[in-house]
């Protein structure tokens, strides 16, 4: 059964890394001593092992050991005997890109599928839907395939930003571009705002955070769904 947390950013405004999804962290591994941290994505081109050792400050107050699965000699088995995993953000791009060129993709959807808890930030939660078409980071490698790990049967649009009506850009706003998804696409997005995330837990998919999430629809209406709603009633149309 799935056993997920998927933010839409590690860092909220004036708070340290990770520091206001602490208690849920510390929930989802409760039985975890050690977790495989999955740097791919390296945000502004971080290394591996310095992403990784940024990651294993913010856990050690959990007492938890972070490992990099770039250390691994075989990372698909190093996934599959995981005790939790973790994909950071930074590009979703080149996070997907590398998955598919060392071969992961397979086995980190049968672990994640088979209950081995997992956390995703960002990146690490765009690659969670169908598709990471509706990630806003630069296409700036090619991916074998946008297809991702279809976790949840939405699209998640992280880093969800509202119109600004006194602003006086005059570039696309976040809605309109997920209205030129739904153009081609029928599959629902989920716009996460800072702060908030998707649980997956007991069967069941629901929005936690303390703030709402715009549902974009391709034919229906948006619907402004709030803290603690469920979300397992969406079925995705992707094609």
């Amino acid at each position: 059964m799935l056993n997920c947390v998927l933010a839409s950013t590690s860092t909220v405004y004036g708070k340290p890394f990770l520091s206001y999804l602490l208690p849920e962290i510390s929930e989802l591994f409760n039985t975890s001593r050690e977790i495989i941290f999955i740097p791919y994505a390296q945000p502004g081109g971080i290394s591996y092992t310095d992403y990784t050792e940024k990651v294993s400050l913010a856990f050690r107050t959990l007492n938890i050991t972070v490992k990099g699965l770039h250390e691994f000699e075989n990372p698909n088995e190093a996934i599959s005997q995981a005790q939790g995993l973790f994909i950071g953000g930074g590009n979703t791009f080149v996070l997907l890109k590398t998955i598919y060129d060392l071969g992961l993709i397979q086995s980190l959807k049968k672990a994640v599928t088979n209950g081995t808890p997992y956390l995703g930030t960002s990146a690490g939660t765009n690659i969670c839907g169908p598709t990471i078409c509706t990630t806003n980071d630069m296409p700036i490698v090619y991916p074998p395939s946008f297809d991702s790990l279809n976790i949840v049967p939405f699209q998640i649009n992280p880093h969800f930003i509202d119109a600004d009506q006194n602003s006086r850009h005059m570039g696309e706003t976040r809605a309109t571009r997920i209205a030129e998804y739904h153009h081609h696409h029928k599959t629902p997005v989920l716009g996460l705002r800072e702060g908030s995330y998707v649980e997956l837990k007991n069967g069941m998919i629901k929005l936690k955070g303390s703030l709402s999430a715009p549902l974009f629809q391709a034919e229906n209406e948006t619907q402004e769904l709030l803290s603690g709603s469920d979300l397992s009633w969406i079925k995705s149309n992707y094609r």
